[in-house]
């Protein structure tokens, strides 16, 4: 933007600020959502489908994927058994390995199958 584009700019801030536009606006006051946080690689999908209220259904492949592998944690807190857990696991590398075998839409998958020791492991800590 050139000085002078700047100026009209900044000229129309001040006029709405002056009118009471910038009053009263939803979140005011409060800190910034996930303030503090480090940033996905795909915040801005996160956010626009938050705002846009949309479900895991609208989001790529291989995005699902990723938010899959993302809240796998919170999904398996909610298993009261060793097995369920497993089972969640288990059904979920099926979908990964078939997304690292063939072609899928979206950004090339950045992690790997799930181990479920591990993860087995990570909830018993968790549950403790």
């Amino acid at each position: 933007m050139s000085d002078r584009q700047l100026r009209g700019v900044d000229r129309q801030i001040h006029e709405a600020e002056a009118r009471g536009e910038f009053k009263n606006l939803p979140g005011a006051g409060k800190p910034l959502p996930g303030i503090g946080r480090p940033l996905a690689e795909d915040w801005w999908l996160h956010q626009q489908a938050t705002r846009e209220n949309l479900g895991l259904d609208a989001l790529p492949p291989a995005l699902r994927l990723a938010r899959e592998v993302e809240e796998l944690p919170g999904v398996l807190d909610r298993h009261r058994t060793e097995e369920a857990v497993r089972e969640t696991v288990a059904a979920l590398n099926v979908r990964i390995r078939k997304a690292l075998i063939g072609p899928i839409d979206g950004p090339p998958l950045r992690f790997g199958l799930r181990n479920v020791d591990d993860e087995v492991a990570a909830w018993r800590e968790r549950r403790a």
